[in-house]
């Protein structure tokens, strides 16, 4: 790409643009005009949204699906941030992750209104009559539903890099920062562009609670494709509900053919394997900008950057000099960091009972158990019904690559659908036939967050390492062998993590699903979601806290009794060595 050298007549005709150049830039030109358009709405003033009320007009869906895109990459980059600095942390240090990983936890199960109920009056004054405070507390509200899960998706793959890859970078004399770019972070790549895809699905299921913003008396309404949806459900209107559809469908389409499926072909080259594998992904667009020259030759020195940025041999500083006279004990400081850790949970623990049982009593928390013990039921039963019916068409597509890429965007699509979106069916089948709310509005639950466990199984799937296929080929494994000796043990780190996200999206999407609505018609289901969400909509802080925090316990035990075990044994027996 070096052009400084060269006779000015060949630079000249190296800088003139090719065919694909003229494919490619005007498209490009046309993104950055549409984000940049969007992006200049979101800082407009607050009365603004008072000028311009919500209209169920479809003619006004292209802006506002164009509002919600946004909203839902601004979080994706955060989520991306945030995902590479916690992840690693919690992976690399045991004393980090005994605090981030229980953390993880609790924030995957504290429900989206929960973040909104405190944080809508934060943000809204740190830009003081400007869109910008309510844009920026929905985009926190879906950094909330994608980070957690790309955060799993990460650690579990750092933890379970193959021993004799490591082995052979620290041979080479590889810095622990050489080793975090040029193993780690590559080994690591293919699942976590399966649950990116998965994130960025999710928060659509939670776009409708993060646009139509309603938390005690301050009600904000954002354009976008949530708050359309919120509101032709408010007026049972069935037509504004299927453009609603079809909007959201054209643009997962949109970022799946000019984002996600380039990301997906070029990852292919990050598979661990020691042989070619048959069929690869492919994307048209990501040809295109391969054979741009204009392209190639912009983004030619950030590529250069970064990859001396990567070759490096980064020696991080110690943050504290310890003289060797006074040194403490691997034990001693084990005891003091545990121990402060445990005197800040008693803090926090006491601050919530405080504040709770200032207008609450024993009782109350009785209640609140007990409507997390039928909701628990509910998640269990259809987390196990979720792994029986995905985790074998999981495999099946992720072992056909063209496959998975054909039904790519019908899985987010699908990932992607509201639960809101179905309360209409719901609703009047239930009271058409008198069937039981507490049954029937179940599977609302699990609607969203049954594909974190598809995803992370295509994910597994596709990552599988194909000399071991072509292994278990040759010596005739077939059948349920096949399945118990070979796919099972090399899917099952990150069925584990998908389990595990879903099982904490199933918690959250309670919320959504034992409360559903219909114009006048209204359908409340026992459980600690619906529990939560009178809460918020009352203004209820008391109840709200309880609520969260009985969920938050509630997780946090299944998660120690069940998912971390099968965690620690996937990581000890299970890794690709």
């Amino acid at each position: 790409m070096r052009i400084a050298s060269l006779p000015i007549s060949v630079v000249a005709a190296r800088l003139l643009p090719t065919r694909w150049d003229l494919l490619v830039i005007p498209l490009l030109l046309v993104v950055f005009v549409v984000l940049g358009h969007g992006a200049r709405q979101m800082a407009q003033p607050l009365t603004a949204l008072d000028i311009a009320p919500l209209t169920l007009d479809a003619r006004a869906l292209p802006g506002y699906a164009l509002r919600t895109t946004l909203r839902m990459l601004a979080a994706l980059v955060l989520s991306i941030i945030f995902t590479f600095t916690y992840g690693t942390l919690a992976a690399k240090s045991r004393r980090a992750g005994a605090l981030l990983v229980p953390l993880l936890d609790i924030l995957q199960s504290v429900p989206i209104l929960g973040f909104l109920s405190f944080t809508v009056t934060f943000f809204l004054g740190l830009f003081p009559g400007n869109e910008l405070g309510a844009e920026c507390a929905a985009i926190f509200a879906i950094f909330t539903s994608q980070a957690w899960n790309m955060g799993f998706s990460f650690y579990q793959s750092l933890r379970s890099v193959p021993r004799d890859l490591d082995e052979a970078t620290r041979s080479f004399g590889l810095s622990a920062w050489q080793r975090f770019w040029r193993l780690e972070v590559p080994f690591s790549i293919p699942g976590l562009v399966w649950n990116t895809m998965m994130s960025m699905s999710g928060g659509w299921f939670f776009v409708v609670a993060s646009e139509a913003i309603s938390v005690g008396k301050t009600t904000i309404t954002l354009p976008g494709i949530g708050s359309y949806v919120a509101l032709a459900i408010a007026e049972r209107d069935l037509a504004a509900v299927g453009w609603a559809v079809l909007a959201m469908l054209v643009v997962i389409l949109l970022y799946d053919q000019l984002l996600f499926r380039p990301i997906v072909a070029w990852a292919e080259k990050f598979r661990f394997e020691q042989t070619a594998s048959g069929e690869v992904a492919q994307s048209w667009f990501l040809t295109l900008l391969r054979r741009s020259f204009w392209v190639r030759w912009t983004i030619a020195p950030l590529r250069r950057g970064l990859r001396r940025a990567m070759r490096r041999r980064t020696v991080l500083p110690h943050l504290v000099t310890v003289q060797p006279e006074i040194a403490l004990s691997t034990r001693t400081v084990d005891w003091i960091w545990y121990g402060g850790l445990g005197l800040s949970a008693v803090y926090a623990a006491w601050h919530v009972y405080s504040f709770v049982f200032a207008e609450l009593g024993w009782l109350d928390v009785l209640h609140a158990l007990g409507l997390g013990a039928l909701t628990l039921l509910r998640v269990v039963i259809l987390i196990v019904l979720a792994t029986l019916i995905w985790v074998p068409i999981g495999v099946w597509i992720g072992q056909r690559p063209r496959l998975a890429e054909a039904l790519q965007p019908v899985a987010q699509f699908l990932a992607a659908f509201p639960a809101n979106l179905m309360f209409p069916v719901f609703v009047v089948v239930i009271v058409r036939y008198h069937l039981s709310q507490d049954v029937w509005l179940s599977p609302l639950m699990v609607l969203g967050t049954q594909w974190y466990i598809l995803f992370n199984v295509i994910a597994g799937s596709t990552a599988f390492p194909g000399d071991l296929k072509e292994a278990a080929a040759s010596f005739r494994v077939t059948g349920w062998p096949w399945w118990k000796s070979v796919m099972l043990p090399g899917i099952f780190p990150y069925y584990i993590t998908g389990a595990i996200t879903a099982s904490g999206g199933s918690w959250n999407a309670s919320i959504v699903a034992e409360v559903a609505s219909w114009g006048d018609t209204h359908l409340v289901a026992h459980g600690l979601g619906a529990y939560i969400a009178q809460a918020t909509d009352g203004g209820d802080y008391p109840r709200l806290v309880l609520g969260i925090a009985v969920m938050s316990f509630y997780v946090v035990a299944l998660n120690r009794v069940l998912w971390r075990p099968l965690y620690a044994f996937a990581e000890r027996r299970l890794r690709a060595n």
